[in-house]
């Protein structure tokens, strides 16, 4: 699919591209999670897609946005369930490659009853997206609104795909997920909107994060290294906006979670595709958190994520 197809897709409006990874995840929830050297039986399991670049092309398709994908899955069975459920979804995926030397990255996420999840991945095919990839797409990238970019693939791939779209002059979304220090130098100034939750941003500056005051100053502290616009997700506490224009904190939905396993990235699928359609920042953010909002309502990643209509019904 082209990019002038995308765009003449019926419902939708502007273009997303998301680089980043594509996971089958295994779900099991528990009463509590576990501790170090703890068997705890769990009550029910799941095989579902995930990963952070799939959760959020996923978000921003059905929240109103042409998308296209570029990452990689391996030459097996989960891979070809990742691919079939993003083309369902009328995701792009002519970029996405299959890898024959690893197989589809996987995520082991154990969910309580509060909603509160743990999660360790295997990146796999994941891990052999390249610098050359992205290269080889740029006329896909050039035909982007707004280019969205996390931390799942090898971070040289994401620094080209940074590097790429600040020269073509897109959008550039980084979710600096998952993180484990302070961002490269030069990354920063690549990123006109960056997004981590409250821990990220805490690995990111080294700088406590306990209320939204704590999320200003570390805000701050990221714009002064070169990031535009930092948004930080404090999950039931709401969102810290530092921008251009100014700082807000923006109060969250008030909702019972049952699974917050994809709120994160429906945030900022719905996010990117509310920029993508050239709406105002701070609706964008409000758009954005009542859709997560009704993501934590749901089991599971991509099940949990809402549809336009869904969402827009909040109102």
């Amino acid at each position: 699919m082209t990019a002038t197809q995308m765009r003449q897709a019926p419902g939708r409006e502007g273009t997303v591209v998301v680089v980043g990874s594509l996971n089958m995840d295994l779900v099991v929830r528990v009463p509590r999670l576990p501790v170090a050297g703890e068997t705890l039986a769990g009550r029910t399991f799941a095989q579902v897609p995930g990963g952070k670049g799939g959760n959020q092309a996923v978000a921003a398709a059905r929240l109103g946005a042409h998308v296209a994908m570029i990452g990689r899955v391996g030459a097996d069975g989960n891979g070809a369930s990742l691919l079939a459920g993003l083309q369902d979804e009328g995701i792009d995926c002519s970029a996405l490659a299959t890898c024959e030397t690893a197989p589809t990255g996987v995520a082991l996420i154990s969910v309580d009853e509060a909603g509160r999840n743990s999660i360790v991945i295997v990146a796999g095919s994941n891990g052999e997206l390249t610098p050359g990839d992205i290269a080889g797409h740029e006329a896909r990238l050039a035909g982007a609104d707004v280019l969205v970019c996390q931390l799942e693939t090898p971070p040289e791939t994401v620094k080209a795909a940074l590097a790429a779209g600040r020269r073509l002059g897109k959008t550039v979304i980084l979710n600096p997920a998952p993180a484990v220090g302070p961002l490269p130098g030069g990354w920063l100034p690549l990123v006109d909107y960056l997004i981590p939750n409250e821990i990220e941003a805490a690995v990111l500056t080294g700088m406590p994060i306990g209320t939204p005051e704590q999320a200003a100053d570390a805000a701050q502290a990221l714009r002064r290294q070169g990031a535009r616009n930092v948004l930080i997700t404090l999950g039931a506490a709401g969102v810290l906006a530092a921008l251009e224009s100014g700082t807000t904190h923006f109060e969250a939905p008030r909702v019972t979670a049952i699974d917050t396993t994809a709120a994160g990235d429906t945030f900022i699928g719905a996010f990117a595709a509310q920029l993508a359609r050239r709406v105002p920042i701070e609706a964008a953010v409000r758009f954005a958190q009542r859709a997560a909002a009704l993501s934590v309502t749901r089991e599971g990643a991509q099940p949990s994520i809402p549809t336009l209509a869904e969402v827009e019904s909040t109102r």
